[in-house]
């Protein structure tokens, strides 16, 4: 069993957001100047995930700010504006976006991998924007993939399925999933 450091890490959806001294400076100033910009920053920064992005509907957004949907559209202008966040349309209305936080300002995690943030994002759901919002909670368990953590190997066990009807080539039999005769 491996042992936590506390203080030195930070788990894989660790609590932790970090915030350069000067970012935190000009946020103080955002905050007296835009209040509610500085307020939708606060909030995304504590909804991001480890890759400083976040994807959410401007309705769950402005609900979760406590402002109306304007409000939030001009918070969002302002923060797009002043290089806070980087903004990513998601499908063709635009009411749900992948927000990514300028990575000089917060990040959550090792610097390394920032780049890649429009690819990773936390994403936030509101039940009542949902189509089956009735069913919440009534669908069937996910089936698990486990994790592979550094030195590990996997060790498949069970009757797996049957393989594909194409014959592997020699030397590059698949080792997952196994099967038994």
């Amino acid at each position: 069993m491996k042992s936590k450091q506390v203080g030195l890490t930070t788990a894989p959806n660790g609590t932790w957001v970090q915030v350069e001294r000067a970012a935190m400076e000009r946020w103080s100033k955002l905050a007296v100047s835009n209040p509610r910009a500085a307020a939708v920053m606060m909030l995304m920064t504590s909804q991001m995930g480890r890759n400083n992005a976040l994807v959410a509907s401007q309705a769950t957004l402005a609900k979760m700010a406590g402002c109306g949907l304007n409000t939030l559209k001009r918070a969002l202008s302002v923060l797009r504006e002043g290089n806070w966040i980087e903004v990513r349309q998601i499908g063709p209305t635009g009411t749900a976006c992948a927000y990514v936080v300028n990575d000089r300002v917060a990040w959550s995690g090792n610097r390394d991998g920032i780049r890649y943030s429009l690819f990773s994002a936390s994403v936030l759901l509101a039940d009542n924007e949902q189509p089956d919002k009735d069913e919440i909670g009534l669908q069937p368990s996910l089936h698990p993939v486990p994790d592979l953590y550094p030195g590990e190997k996997q060790l498949p066990t069970g009757p797996g399925l049957p393989p594909p009807s194409q014959p592997s080539f020699d030397g590059m039999e698949p080792d997952l999933p196994a099967t038994e005769k």
